[in-house]
């Protein structure tokens, strides 16, 4: 535990940046109300463009189901015995592959989708400025045709999602003049994640994000997960949800990817959005054997999928904290919604006014 401590106070920068003079344009009960105008806002934004519904979600599930985020398929879930059934139950990392089941089970129809409010727990975050124990985030899917599994299909729902983000930043910043102007540029660039690494090959993952983010101010970065040319994913990404291993036209593979955009208070690179084409059964069987994790066939949303019984869907999560953080120009998430840290980043933190909730 020493060690941890003594890690966040020798990497501050890394885990903590501090603008020169810093302090929040708005106050903490002007931040809450924000915070509630940038909900509001958002959500009915998102649903009429992706032409989605409301539906409640489960903040836990059955540990043997299958169901629960592997995220990146290192992360452990937090999980508890239940009492009442003498099983293990996990609170959710995030709702991936649930949405998936809601959509069959609710008799969607391609073109029809749902979103909801979801609440995590990741225990294995490291805290820092962008991430948290505690996720909040707008989790989105909907059902789309087999005619539709292509790179164009992909960028025409990125570039939606990108339209209600930018919009929604013009709203907050006219309802809260002590906010900066807007600045996100009017369309977002596309790449993959091969060419970034070809643009960029002297620069790691997170510096060739910041580069490219720096460069055009917004970016979707497609093909995460699969390994490059280098041999290295851009990313980690789980096998049974994203299709990441799909060969392209172009000679890449992915058909998903994060949206990012360049964040000036903070001269970094940030992610507001990872989203993809869903795996079909030929892509899970393809990626569970990449990742030699074919004993996952067994399981319930697993057999689900290969048994054809759900619908080819494309979905992602949106973070509702990064939204706040971002449009409210807050140098730390932990400024936009309650959470743990570090007991050392707590005090960096309140001796540079930065007011952590």
């Amino acid at each position: 535990m020493l060690k941890q401590k003594k890690k966040y106070i020798d990497l501050t920068t890394d885990f903590l940046t501090i603008p020169e003079h810093y302090e929040s344009p708005l106050d903490l009960k002007k931040t809450q109300e924000a915070i509630d105008l940038i909900r509001e806002t958002f959500r009915r934004s998102l649903a009429g463009a992706l032409n989605l519904s409301r539906v409640s979600a489960p903040i836990m599930v059955y540990a043997d189901s299958g169901i629960n985020d592997d995220l990146n398929g290192i992360e452990r879930p937090v999980s508890f015995p239940l009492g009442a059934t003498g099983e293990t139950g996990e609170i959710v990392q995030s709702l991936a592959k649930w949405k998936r089941m809601a959509l069959a089970d609710y008799d969607f129809e391609p073109g029809e989708g749902l979103y909801t409010n979801m609440n995590a727990v990741r225990p294995d975050e490291l805290p820092d400025k962008f991430h948290s124990l505690y996720v909040d985030q707008w989790d989105w899917e909907r059902i789309m045709r087999d005619d539709e599994r292509n790179h164009t299909f992909l960028n025409s729902i990125v570039q939606k999602i990108y339209a209600v983000i930018r919009d929604t930043e013009k709203i907050v910043c006219e309802h809260y003049p002590e906010l900066p102007e807007p600045y996100l540029p009017e369309k977002i660039h596309f790449i993959t994640a091969e060419a970034l690494l070809q643009r960029y090959p002297d620069k790691d993952p997170k510096e060739r994000e910041t580069a490219i983010a720096k460069e055009f101010g917004a970016v979707f970065i497609r093909g995460i997960g699969a390994p490059l040319s280098n041999g290295v994913p851009h990313d980690g990404r789980a096998a049974d949800y994203d299709d990441w291993s799909t060969e392209a036209e172009d000679g890449h593979p992915g058909l998903n990817g994060d949206i990012i955009i360049y964040n000036r208070i903070l001269d970094t690179a940030m992610e507001l959005s990872s989203m993809g084409i869903r795996v079909n059964p030929e892509a899970l069987i393809r990626q569970l054997k990449q990742k030699k994790e074919m004993h996952k066939t067994k399981l319930y949303f697993h057999k689900r999928l290969l048994n054809g019984e759900l619908p080819q869907t494309i979905g992602g999560g949106i973070g509702q904290s990064r939204l706040c953080m971002f449009f409210l120009r807050k140098v730390h998430i932990g400024e936009v919604h309650s959470s743990i840290w570090p007991d050392e980043i707590r005090k960096i933190c309140k001796d540079h006014n930065i007011h952590l909730l």
